[in-house]
Formats: C-alpha cells, structure tokens, sequence
C-alpha cells in the first residue's frame, strides 16, 4: 500500500490488456493491506511503535510527489537484479507471514518495491524514489533481543545523570540502579523512558526534514546525521529530569497522570527545535544552503 502512489496507472496498454503497473499495484494491495490492518490493530496501538502509523503515511506521500518523475524517467528495465530483488523480497514476505514475524513481512516492502520499479522502469525511475524505498525501513519494528540490549544502559545513564545534575542543583535525590528517590518519592525509569524509541521516531523526522531542505554541502548533512542520536538522549534527559521535578514539587499523581503524557510531547518539541535550530547554524557556518526542492 505504502509503494502503491508510485505505481502511476498508464491505463491500458496498445494491446488492450492490463497495465503492469495496475497488477503490480493489485499484488502490493494483496500483500500489504492485510498487514497493516493488522498492524493497526496491534502493533501501532502501543507507544513504542505508534509511530509506524506516520511514517505509513509520510511514505506514501512521498511516493506520491514522484510519481510523476517516475513516470518519466528513462524505460530502460533491469529485469535480472530487479526479479531478484522482488524474489527475495517476497520470500522474506512469506517466511514473516507463515512464521508471523512481523519484522520479517515489514522488511520486505524496500525490496519488493524496489524489485517491481526495476523490472518495470529500470534503475532511473529507482533513483528518483529512493527516499521513499528507503523511508520505509523506519516502520520495522525494532528487534526484541537488540531492544533489549540496548534499553538498560540507557536507562542507566539515563538515572545516572539526570541524578547527578539534580544533585548539583540542590536537590535531595539519589538513585539506586535505575530507581531515583527525590524526597519521599521513589521513581522508576522504565523502559519507555529510555529513549530508544524517541530516538528511532526522531531519526525517522530528521531524515525526512533533510530530504526536503536538500542542503548540497556534504559536511553540513554529516553534521546533521551525526547529531540525531545524541538530540534524541538530550532531550530524553530533560524529559526523565521534568518528571522528577514534577513529582518532587506536585506530588505522584501529577508525575503519573496528564503530565507524565505531555512530557512525550515536550520531548519530541525539544528535540525537534534542537535539530531545526543546528540546520540553521550550520546553514550559516558552512554555507548549506537548500538546493533545488526535493519534492516534486
């Protein structure tokens, strides 16, 4: 469904039969819609993965504003790699389907589209949509063992910190692991505080946001890329520090009620500010200005 703007209907063709790009279409609706009805019932109910929604609907967007570019890129179809890559494609399809590992059947979709547009385009019309294909790695859902791995430490440096810089501002608080005790009140950093998901959210805006600014300067985009993760941690820190303050000053219910879910939004504003404000900077540090549009 995500890849199906981009499969532009030419009607049909001088023989009268079907356009490929109508059964390519009908095969994508075939396969994916079920898995994304599914997807919304489930998997994007919960907050470590509600963001999967947006990037379904950011991506087919940006299918949409290059179609017309595929359109009218050059027909010279690479049919070898590009049945390859469907192939293979709709093997890790089938095997996350039969098996249900629903990170296998999201994996599929940057192959199967990118298969299809070399079969029926060639590699022209896969340059102008590559963003889109690429775009759509940002709604596999994370692997259970890596978040795993991954969650404790930061949620360690996460307490550990947050703590130390409490501490250094007067406050009485200390921690025990990744338990904080501010005065009478004793607070766990759980998992979702640990940033991972805002991080793979924020890298999912940060990249979209550089895709549509296209800045030309190498340097200015390595910055940027670079600085998506350590803002994503930032503000994670501030978020974990203002809902201790808010318990310490207001009390458990106000840091476990309508505060604690607005913290995820001031979460997401001050890592987003961040970002905007270090495209600007950069832009008159290093001269990166916006090329030609990136949307067409």
């Amino acid at each position: 469904m995500s890849g199906m703007p981009s499969l532009r209907a030419a009607g049909r063709d001088e023989s009268g039969s079907m356009s490929p790009w109508w059964v390519a279409l009908a095969g994508l609706a075939v396969m994916y819609i079920p898995m994304y009805w599914a997807a919304a019932g489930g998997l994007w109910q919960s907050d470590e993965h509600a963001h999967g929604v947006i990037v379904l609907v950011v991506a087919m967007w940006l299918f949409w504003t290059t179609r017309r570019g595929v359109a009218s890129a050059c027909q010279s179809p690479s049919p070898a790699i590009g049945w390859l890559l469907f192939l293979f494609g709709l093997c890790v399809y089938l095997a996350g389907r039969v098996v249900g590992i629903t990170i296998l059947e999201f994996s599929s979709q940057p192959l199967v589209l990118a298969g299809l547009l070399l079969v029926l385009k060639g590699p022209s019309a896969l340059k102008v949509a590559w963003f889109p294909i690429v775009y759509l790695v940002f709604m596999i859902p994370l692997p259970g063992i890596f978040v795993d791995a991954v969650t404790g430490p930061l949620k360690s440096w996460i307490s550990m910190i947050v703590v130390e810089m409490l501490h250094w501002a007067g406050y009485p608080i200390a921690r025990n692991g990744v338990t904080i005790t501010a005065g009478q009140y004793q607070m766990l950093v759980a998992d979702a505080c640990s940033g991972l998901h805002s991080m793979f959210s924020l890298s999912a805006l940060g990249t979209l946001f550089m895709y549509i600014m296209d800045r030309r300067v190498l340097l200015h985009n390595a910055v940027m890329v670079a600085a998506i993760l350590p803002i994503a941690f930032a503000a994670n820190i501030i978020r974990v520090m203002v809902l201790v303050l808010v318990t310490y000053h207001l009390g458990d219910e106000a840091g476990q009620g309508f505060l604690h879910g607005m913290a995820g939004m001031f979460l997401m504003l001050v890592a987003l500010g961040s970002f905007f404000a270090l495209d600007a900077a950069l832009a008159g540090i290093v001269g990166g200005t916006a090329g030609k549009p990136a949307i067409r």
